[in-house]
């Protein structure tokens, strides 16, 4: 899957990310980021549940997605929710003896077999396919979506935070699913054995995404790294902006001084006025020089430090003054 210029906005308008270029194949692709930065957006972009804003999606292969949340219907069953109750319908009539030709052709002999070996991988074993799945835990609903991703084994396999609502060994679960998938992987999650376990790790942020090769650990050592160099350098171009300015400032002051000393001396000299008309023309033309020197040095700081601005994601940071509560 590739992603060429892709942007994503909020249904207000508002711009998540833009100009995004990816590609996403057969590895673990873990997709991280603060709240509200498009982890979300991104992935059902990649599922092909939203088009994007602009730019272009090409896909070759199934997707698979398993989404954080979702509520069943009233009358779906575990078969439904699997992905299998009209193939099985299928079987079912054949072995009644009430199958069509076409039924015949499309019965697939292994699927119950199939069945109760992905439920017992996803720790389901036994069970009862026409149950209904909203009278499932919230675990156990994840655990049976899964399975059926398995049972279809798409191509690329897209989770928004697979292990919400799992217990220690449910988490444990779904980390070997995904170092075994044998397709590709793309996930958010905010569960660290599980970003352990992936091949890169894309950075979603004002500044757009970057791609990191490695997992959790490494990411965050490069990261923090990254970071430190990216303030030092703001700092370094926030100086060199303000000793330019000074210096600057100095140098307006000097020749404002020589200004005034030169006109007093032309009022107080007795020379010949063309003599004086070109010593003021060299003043003022040095002067200028001078000034468009400094107007070059300001311009090459203040461009040094946008660059460094640019590098340095800005996070607004919020502070709310909460009165005592006595307890």
């Amino acid at each position: 899957m590739t992603l060429n210029s892709v942007a994503a906005r909020t249904p207000d308008g508002r711009g998540l990310f833009d100009n995004l270029t990816l590609a996403f194949g057969r590895e673990r692709t873990a997709v991280v980021g603060r709240n509200g930065v498009g982890k979300t957006t991104l992935l059902r972009l990649v599922a092909g549940l939203s088009a994007p804003a602009e730019g272009a999606i090409t896909r070759a292969g199934t997707v698979g997605w398993l989404a954080q949340a979702q509520t069943p219907a009233d009358d779906e069953t575990v078969a439904d929710t699997l992905g299998v109750a009209a193939p099985l319908a299928v079987l079912r009539r054949v072995l009644a003896g009430d199958g069509s030709l076409d039924d015949m052709a499309e019965a697939d002999w292994t699927l119950e077999e199939r069945i109760q070996a992905a439920l017992a991988e996803v720790g389901l074993a036994d069970l009862a396919l026409n149950r209904r799945t909203a009278d499932l835990s919230g675990g156990e609903q994840t655990r049976l979506r899964l399975a059926g991703l398995k049972l279809a084994a798409p191509d690329l396999l897209v989770l928004d935070e697979p292990t919400n609502h799992l217990d220690a060994e449910a988490r444990a679960m779904i980390a070997d699913v995904v170092a075994e998938w044998p397709g590709g992987v793309v996930l958010v999650s905010h569960d660290r054995a599980l970003l352990r376990r992936v091949d890169r790790i894309v950075e979603l942020s004002g500044l757009g995404a970057r791609v990191h090769g490695g997992g959790w650990d490494l990411y965050v050592e490069r990261r923090d790294a990254e970071r430190a160099a990216a303030e030092r350098d703001l700092e370094q171009a926030e100086r060199a902006v303000g000793r330019v300015q000074r210096e600057n400032q100095a140098a307006q002051e000097r020749q404002a001084r020589r200004d005034r000393a030169g006109k007093a001396a032309r009022a107080n000299s007795s020379d010949p006025k063309i003599l004086l008309d070109a010593q003021a023309q060299r003043a003022e033309e040095s002067g200028a020089r001078g000034q468009r020197l400094a107007e070059r040095k300001r311009q090459a700081v203040e461009a040094d430090l946008t660059e460094a601005r640019e590098r340095v994601e800005r996070v607004r940071q919020m502070a709310l003054a909460m009165p005592p509560t006595g307890l």
